[in-house]
């Protein structure tokens, strides 16, 4: 590859320098730092400041490729259609009637990528950090779900009451949490518990000690997600919980299935009759399938036939990325009294955005990651895959979540997947990564 060679080339010019530099030796620990930064402040820190992290370890991660001897560019064949997909969105954008506000979008598409690909360099020399990466996950849940307890008991804002209750009876009102998370959305803090929860499953086997700690805290973590009242996360962790059972199933002996069936069949009727008991969670469950009875679903309907109409129109290139230019070309085609900000669908916003080229590169790149991974899963000791189950599990809950919402694209999700995607990719590959040493 030719980028190689030029860096090559760079890399070669600047060696006594980085032969002499302290910091450019250590720059993987300033990366890092950044990385850590990026989860921690998602719990608390306005959109800006987590994305300037983010930037802080691309600008790094550049750094970087430039100046140490062997850092280059490869590409598994989930990154290349992960490359056709951001061709497809740089010529959409080239082709956007709203210039400027798709630039907006794109800057920050092309942030979420680079974030991707400095967290694929850096965990591929750093591969024993990847259990730090979930233990700080699981300890931002665990902050989060103590602020989800304090509004669920006690006083909450009127924010939290977000949902049709013009069929409730008093009791069937649901008081929606939604965590330190900004901005103060119950959807968006259901989608971010969905994708950290996962983190409390590796913990036992990086310390037996944390057993007992990561199914208590796992546990109440859950309870916020209910909390949440978020429908889309309720699904999302349905999916997890299917994926989850079918790997045990599938990893298991032949002569613990039966035990393993009877259980999950147990725990389905207690979760079942937990529902069926709680009228708020009852009301708010049944609601999904209220169809056009719930004025939310509704709304969601009439987004839905909107932006396919705007995809018919513009279905080979897009309108250009960034929910301020859906916003004003989505004001040509929307329903009367049914103004949105997004798509409610991240895969119908992709192919709005950036066309069906750009979203069939996109579940292409899912689709090569999640085959990958499971088959890693299968494999392998389930000691030695337990990164990847992980990752997996909170990836497919944000993807299924994305049926329904776009909360995905909120910096805390979105840096969250990248993470996930990034150590799927470095475990899994066993160093065929997106650059690597020679």
């Amino acid at each position: 590859m030719l980028i190689n060679k030029v860096l090559n080339f760079i890399q070669q010019l600047v060696k006594p320098i980085y032969d002499r530099s302290f910091v450019l030796q250590k720059i993987d620990w300033l990366i890092g730092i950044n990385i850590f930064l990026v989860i921690f402040s998602s719990t608390f820190a306005q959109s800006d400041m987590i994305a300037n992290f983010g930037i802080f370890a691309i600008l790094l991660t550049a750094v970087k490729l430039l100046t140490k001897t062997g850092e280059k560019f490869e590409m598994t064949l989930a990154e290349k259609f992960l490359l056709v997909y951001l061709i497809f969105v740089i010529i959409s954008l080239a082709g956007s009637s709203l210039l400027y506000l798709s630039l907006k979008g794109f800057v920050k598409t092309l942030t979420y990528l680079g974030f991707y690909v400095s967290v694929v360099n850096y965990l591929k020399d750093n591969k024993d950090k990847i259990k730090y990466i979930f233990i700080a996950l699981a300890i931002c849940a665990s902050y989060e779900t103590f602020f989800a307890f304090l509004q669920n008991y006690g006083a909450v804002e009127e924010i939290s009451g977000w949902q049709d209750m013009s069929h409730l009876n008093p009791e069937e009102v649901m008081t929606r949490v939604y965590g330190t998370i900004k901005p103060y959305n119950p959807n968006l803090f259901g989608g971010y518990m969905l994708s950290v929860i996962p983190a409390f499953l590796p913990l036992p086997f990086i310390n037996k000690k944390l057993l007992i700690p990561s199914v208590v805290f796992g546990l109440s973590a859950l309870s916020a997600l209910v909390f949440t009242g978020c429908r889309g996360a309720y699904i999302g962790f349905f999916f997890e919980i299917l994926l989850l059972i079918f790997i045990i199933h599938k990893l298991i002996k032949p002569d613990y299935k039966k035990i393993f069936n009877t259980v999950v069949l147990a725990g389905a009727v207690l979760v079942s009759l937990a529902i069926v008991s709680t009228s708020a969670i009852r009301a708010r469950i049944f609601s999904i399938f209220a169809m056009r009875g719930d004025s939310s679903n509704s709304f969601r309907f009439n987004v839905y036939h909107s932006c396919i109409e705007m995809f018919k129109d513009n279905w080979l290139l897009g309108i250009g990325c960034g929910n301020q230019n859906f916003r004003e070309i989505y004001g040509l085609y929307m329903r009367t009294g049914f103004d949105a900000l997004s798509a409610y669908n991240i895969y119908l916003e992709t192919a709005v955005e950036s066309g069906i080229f750009a979203l069939f590169a996109f579940v292409a790149f899912l689709v090569v990651n999640i085959f990958n991974a499971l088959k890693y899963i299968f494999t392998k000791k389930i000691s030695e895959t337990i990164f990847v189950l992980t990752a997996l599990v909170s990836l497919v809950g944000m993807l299924t979540h994305g049926f329904v919402d776009t909360v995905f694209f909120r910096p805390q999700i979105q840096f969250t997947f990248w993470l996930m995607v990034g150590i799927i990719c470095v475990t899994v590959n066993n160093g065929e990564l997106c650059q690597k040493k020679e």
